[in-house]
C-alpha cells in the first residue's frame, strides 16, 4: 500500500477534519455514527484521534463514490462491529449493480444497432402504417412485433410507448417515434430487462429526439461506469489499507 500506520498518536478533531476540508463537527458525526471507531477521551472530556481513525475517515470518504453514502457509511460501520463478512457482502452488492448497469448498457446499444440496420422504409412499410401516414394502430404493429395487443397495452401502463388516441374513433395510433420506441423495447425485453428497467431508457431517447443523438447520451453512460470502476477500485484499496491497520492492533473493530 505503500503507507505505514501507527495507532498511537494522538489527533484533533480539527486535524482530520483539515485533511479533508470537513467540519469538526462532520467528524464527530461519523463517528456517533460507527462510521470511525470510538474516539478516546482526555481527563477533560476532549475527543481524542489517532491515525487508525484518520485511516478510517480516508476509507469512508474513498468509498462514497462508488457506493454511495448509505452504503459506504454501511459497510465501515459493518467494518468497526467487526462484522467484516457483511462489509464485503454490500462491496459485492455495489460491484453486480455496476455489472448488471453495465449489460444494460451493452444490451441498450445491441438493440439501438439492430434498429438502425434497419431501412426506415420497410420498418414503416411492414409495420402496417395506416392511411393518414406516418401512423399505425396497435394491431398491426403487434403483429409484426409478434406479441399480443395487450402487451402493447401493458407497455404503455408502464410509460414505455405513448400512443395517442383518435379523437374519433378512440383507438390508439403509434407514430413513427412510438413504433420506434416499441422495437426498442420489444428488443429489450427479449434481452430479458424489466419494464421499470425499459421504461426510463426510452425516457432517454425520446428526451435525446431520437436514436442518433442518444449516442452522446450512450458515450456519458460509459464514462459514468467507468468513472464508478474507478472509484470501486480507489475505495477498496483505502478500505484495505483501514483494514491492515485495524488488525495491527488487534482490537474490536478489526475482529480479528
Amino acid at each position: 500500500m505503500g503507507r505505514e500506520f501507527q495507532t498511537s498518536g494522538r489527533l484533533r478533531p480539527v486535524d482530520l477534519a483539515r485533511e479533508h476540508g470537513l467540519s469538526t463537527q462532520a467528524v464527530r458525526n461519523y463517528e456517533e455514527d460507527g462510521i470511525l471507531p470510538a474516539a478516546g477521551r482526555t481527563a477533560h472530556g476532549y475527543r481524542t484521534y489517532t491515525p487508525l481513525h484518520a485511516a478510517a475517515l480516508r476509507a469512508f470518504l474513498a468509498l462514497v463514490p462508488g457506493h454511495g453514502h448509505r452504503t459506504a457509511a454501511a459497510i465501515m460501520q459493518a467494518v468497526n462491529e467487526g462484522a467484516e463478512a457483511e462489509a464485503f457482502r454490500l462491496i459485492d452488492e455495489s460491484h453486480a449493480q455496476l455489472l448488471d448497469d453495465r449489460r444494460t448498457l451493452e444490451a441498450v446499444e445491441s438493440a439501438l444497432r439492430e434498429l438502425q440496420l434497419q431501412p426506415v422504409e420497410g420498418r414503416a412499410a411492414s409495420a402496417g402504417m395506416a392511411a393518414g401516414g406516418g401512423t399505425t394502430f396497435i394491431g398491426p404493429l403487434a403483429r409484426k412485433l409478434q406479441i399480443r395487443p395487450a402487451t402493447l397495452r401493458a407497455w404503455e401502463r408502464a410509460g414505455v410507448v405513448r400512443p395517442r388516441r383518435d379523437p374519433r374513433t378512440g383507438y390508439r395510433v403509434y407514430d413513427d417515434a412510438d413504433v420506434r420506441d416499441a422495437r426498442l423495447a420489444h428488443q429489450l425485453r427479449r434481452g430479458g430487462h424489466l419494464l421499470e428497467q425499459i421504461a426510463p431508457l426510452i425516457a432517454r431517447v425520446r428526451a435525446a429526439g431520437g436514436l442518433e443523438p442518444l449516442e452522446s447520451a450512450l458515450r456519458d453512460w460509459h464514462g459514468r461506469l467507468s468513472a464508478r470502476g474507478r472509484a470501486l477500485v480507489a475505495g477498496a484499496a483505502e478500505l484495505e489499507a483501514y483494514l491492515r491497520a485495524n488488525g495491527s492492533r488487534g482490537g474490536a473493530a478489526g475482529g480479528r
